[in-house]
């Protein structure tokens, strides 16, 4: 399963065509292409991710990532695929904790992002691949986890799915994902900060011309809220789903369970 692949190039993050224009941020989650754009977009902004999403987020995505590993209830024997891994910072997160490296695999399809992950731990393993379509066996997994991805798929419920059949009986998937805070002055700051501010800031860092940060905002206001994703998941075979809001409910982590046999 170990990736061997190529560095990415110095220019990976400079000039692309647009992939988002207007027309398409108004309806992101319908468009027939959306996993392409999706997977071109990342592979676009790679080399600066990580450090943007630290940056503009004051810091607290590692402690988000802390919390749904804590919320996941890892053990030191389980196994943890990661779909969506991006660069691979909430794998990195499993393995600070008690999961043995050897356990810890990351599933992304955006090669641009996998080339930074290898580099960020080689001891796990990283594989290119669709979370729409896993290529592993049934009940192969202790634990499946998604941060800020499921709502990039192309097809939610398929996503969800898959995470619940490659787990095994009594195993766990546990999303961290964007939301809406409920409060009604603590969204309006919110919105209008990932909306107006951060897209213009991280546009000049990331030197981006796909649209990446017009459409993430616009991925979040417009995706299911917590009640309703944690009735995907039911639908999708989870026993039980629970959902934890984080600072101020800016994220959420969802925590579902397979039935133990």
């Amino acid at each position: 399963m170990t990736m061997a692949i190529e560095k990415p190039a110095d220019n990976c993050g400079e000039s692309k065509e647009p992939l988002w224009d207007q027309g398409r941020l108004d309806a992101v989650h319908t468009q027939a292409d959306k996993s392409e754009r999706v997977r071109s977009m990342f592979d676009s902004i790679a080399p600066t991710y990580e450090r943007i999403n630290t940056l503009f987020s004051g810091g607290r995505d590692r402690y988000w990532r802390k919390r749904t590993v804590e919320i996941a209830g890892v053990n030191r024997g389980d196994s943890v695929l990661d779909i969506a891994c991006g660069t691979g910072d909430l794998l990195r997160a499993f393995g600070a904790g008690s999961v043995d490296p050897s356990g810890l695999i990351g599933a992304d399809f955006s090669l641009g992002m996998l080339q930074h992950a290898v580099d960020s731990d080689p001891r796990a393993r990283w594989l290119q691949a669709d979370g729409l379509r896993l290529p592993f066996a049934n009940e192969s997994f202790d634990i499946t986890s998604c941060a800020f991805g499921v709502r990039n798929f192309q097809n939610l419920d398929v996503g969800l799915q898959e995470m619940q059949r490659v787990l095994r009986p009594g195993g766990r998937a546990v999303i961290l994902e964007f939301t809406r805070p409920t409060n009604r002055l603590i969204r309006s700051v919110h919105e209008f900060y990932s909306a107006r501010l951060m897209p213009w800031g991280a546009r000049l860092m990331s030197r981006d011309r796909t649209g990446a940060y017009s459409y993430l905002p616009k991925s979040v206001v417009s995706f299911v809220g917590a009640g309703e994703m944690c009735d995907r998941l039911k639908s999708a075979g989870f026993a039980a789903a629970t959902a934890t809001p984080l600072t101020f409910g800016v994220v959420t982590v969802y925590r579902a369970d397979k039935v133990a046999t």
